[in-house]
């Protein structure tokens, strides 16, 4: 029996696929996608995002200072898993039933501005692209496959390791800078200290003469 994870080749046998994200579960794939979308300036949540509810079926906006991220973490999870995806089916993917007090709950669909502005976002730092052929929609890019296959357990994704390299190496170089500033910084008070020496040695010489 395949399992989920092969696949045939032509002769019949089955080959081990390695797809780390079908490996890692949901809740911690999007928390760690999150963090290294919150390190791409394209990605940034709206000032209205703070103030309009998800779906009409919700009784309030979010409340989680990370919603954005993660909402946009699970948007791409989902076009990793269906391939080529539009605003109307996450729209439906991010429903909900809403309360209607004595009368049955009834299905309504999620937001769908949220949606498109992260697809739009998306497309914007190469994750995501229009489909071309086929349904319409928007897919992942080899860029944005790439990023989403970096994050396994355990591991932190490429971009964050890729930050803090960065940020190493930012803070090797200043202190190196600070470290040339300090040496130079003595270099000119050994030398502001000899003058005086030699400036107080020829008052004390012409005194003498007098």
């Amino acid at each position: 029996m395949i399992t989920s994870r092969e696949v045939l080749i032509p002769k019949g046998m089955a080959q081990e696929i390695k797809m780390p994200v079908y490996e890692v579960p949901a809740d911690e794939f999007n928390r760690k996608l999150a963090l290294a979308l919150m390190e791409i300036p394209e990605f940034k949540m709206p000032e209205w995002a703070n103030f309009v509810k998800t779906g009409i079926s919700k009784v309030r906006p979010p409340f989680e200072k990370d919603f954005w991220y993660k909402r946009a973490a699970s948007i791409l999870r989902q076009i990793y898993f269906r391939g080529v995806v539009g605003v109307g089916r996450l729209r439906t993917r991010y429903g909900s039933k809403k309360n209607r007090g004595v009368q049955p709950e009834k299905f309504k669909k999620g937001s769908g501005k949220i949606i498109r502005t992260i697809l739009q976002q998306a497309e914007k730092a190469g994750f995501l692209e229009k489909a071309t052929t086929g349904r319409a929609g928007r897919k992942l890019t080899s860029k944005g496959k790439e990023v989403l296959d970096s994050i396994k357990p355990d591991e932190k994704p490429k971009i964050v390791e890729k930050k803090e390299k960065v940020e190493k190496k930012q803070e090797v170089e200043k202190k190196e800078e600070v470290g040339e500033k300090e040496k130079e910084e003595r270099k000119e008070k050994k030398q502001a200290i000899k003058e005086a020496k030699k400036k107080k040695i020829e008052e004390e010489e012409a005194q003498g003469e007098i």
